[in-house]
């Protein structure tokens, strides 16, 4: 599905099998907050560029969005309702620090399309032991499950159990709606078409996805710092392939 998304934007795909050695194991926020657990990664891979992310799922299928607009005064504006249960899932992944995201649409949730939404993720975003990427999200249990297969270079922290205020990812959701809203649709496929247009809009407007998502105490992303003894040494920064500098 999406196979006409481009770059960003991905269709549904076979998810990884066997088992490959995690990188970021969910450890959960400890008393002193995401900024802590960034700090502890950072010490942990001091050479790497590590960016912050939060990554969330978003269900809209054919039973229509139903939304308040103006009208005239005296005119009830009519929205068509046909009822069928069938849905899609679109996966969000947000970098708040720069409005950056990425997305992919996926025919439902579990572990086998969370494990192959990671895998594209990492492979477009250039992430590896070198440029690792923090992944915040929630406790669903394609999260967290022991069978996830996590890239090298992804580091997931979940966020405390029942608190999607703290997801920035939730504050996007009402703009991914905003086009499909009282309408109805013949089928997923046309659904799709509406929704691929919108992720790569969202994708290319960072301005609106950062004002959105960056909460006041969301952590700092701090550029990786070198130390070294002999003046012939040469430092070349390093980016995330396909993204811009910050």
């Amino acid at each position: 599905m999406g196979s006409d998304a481009g770059a960003g934007l991905h269709a549904a795909a076979s998810a990884t099998t066997g088992h490959h050695r995690r990188s970021g194991r969910p450890s959960g926020l400890q008393k002193r907050g995401l900024q802590a657990q960034i700090d502890a990664l950072r010490t942990a891979h001091p050479t790497a560029h590590l960016t912050v992310w939060a990554e969330d799922e978003h269900r809209i299928g054919l039973l229509p969005v139903i939304r308040r607009v103006w009208a005239p005064r005296g005119q009830r504006p009519i929205a068509w309702v046909r009822r069928r249960y069938e849905w899609l899932y679109v996966y969000g992944f947000v970098r708040p620090t720069t409005g950056q995201s990425w997305w992919v649409i996926l025919p439902t949730v579990s572990i086998e399309a969370m494990t192959a939404a990671l895998a594209a993720f990492a492979a477009d975003e250039g992430i590896d032991a070198d440029h690792r990427a923090v992944l915040v999200l929630d406790r669903a249990g394609w999260h967290t499950s022991g069978k996830l297969v996590v890239p090298e270079g992804i580091d997931l922290v979940p966020l405390p159990p029942a608190s999607p205020e703290l997801q920035p990812v939730e504050r996007v959701w009402g703009l991914l709606n905003e086009p499909v809203a009282n309408r109805t649709f013949a089928d997923r496929d046309a659904l799709e078409a509406v929704l691929v247009t919108r992720c790569q809009t969202l994708r290319a407007d960072r301005r609106t996805v950062k004002a959105h998502t960056k909460f006041h105490w969301w952590p700092r992303e701090r550029r990786r710092q070198f130390t070294h003894s002999s003046p012939e040494v040469r430092i070349t920064p390093l980016y995330c392939r396909g993204s811009q500098r910050p």
